[in-house]
């Protein structure tokens, strides 16, 4: 992955409204995400996510699963691209269509989910109908997990997880909301820690390499003050 100096390159696969892709370029544009966004990719011509691409001077383009006549020629559509536009990683934000992962992709596509993985996840389980599940079985906690992509849905290995609590009132726009609140801080965390090198997958478990404590970066400056008076 890039150094903390250079910016990732990633593409954004959309299918609606583009929340999540909006949310990464105002913290692009802010300089709080350290990524180049390459590509938007969107499975739906309408999708007002495309609007936010363009304002942004970001190449867009439509993929449509019914025009491709195998689930390998979707794949190929879409990482094709994302190959030629030097991307590193793909980030799904609300891409509600299933899409193969290609073998050099793998643990390089990452998704948002809004609940708590493996609960109220799995096929047809995204916007509206996560929230109605979550509130109709009475669960006190939600939240959202980033996590990598893999073949089947909401099933790769968990990078982190955010918790938010289920209010004895709540509907399922207020836990929509307050749900999305976390993902707006869930995803670009999830994303620093993987531009900076710091996310490794063991099977089915993710390492994030620990932050270096005051006190330790203070011995190794030491340390390394003496290695030169040494030399």
């Amino acid at each position: 992955m890039p150094t903390a100096a250079e910016p990732l390159p990633i593409a954004v696969l959309i299918s609606g409204g583009g929340t999540t892709l909006r949310n990464l370029i105002h913290r692009r544009a802010a300089d709080d995400l350290p990524v180049d966004i390459r590509l938007v990719v969107s499975s739906n011509p309408d999708a007002a996510g495309l609007r936010f691409a363009a304002d942004a001077n970001i190449p867009t383009l439509v993929v449509e699963r019914q025009t491709n006549a195998s689930p390998e020629a979707f794949r190929d559509a879409i990482f094709g691209p994302c190959r030629a536009s030097g991307v590193r990683l793909v980030v799904m934000g609300g891409f509600l269509k299933h899409v193969l992962i290609p073998p050099d992709f793998q643990n390089r596509v990452v998704n948002i989910h809004p609940a708590l993985i493996p609960a109220f996840c799995g096929r047809g389980m995204y916007g509206q109908r996560v929230h109605r599940a979550v509130l109709d079985y009475g669960a006190k906690t939600s939240g959202c997990t980033v996590h990598f992509v893999d073949d089947q849905y909401d099933h790769g290995p968990i990078v982190l997880q955010r918790v938010v609590p289920v209010l004895d009132d709540d509907t399922t726009h207020t836990l929509a909301a307050r749900v999305f609140a976390a993902e707006c801080e869930a995803l670009p965390e999830a994303l620093r820690l993987i531009a900076a090198g710091k996310v490794r997958v063991e099977g089915r478990r993710v390492r994030i390499a620990a932050k270096e404590s005051a006190a330790e970066k203070s011995a190794a400056e030491e340390s390394g003050a003496k290695d030169n008076e040494a030399n």
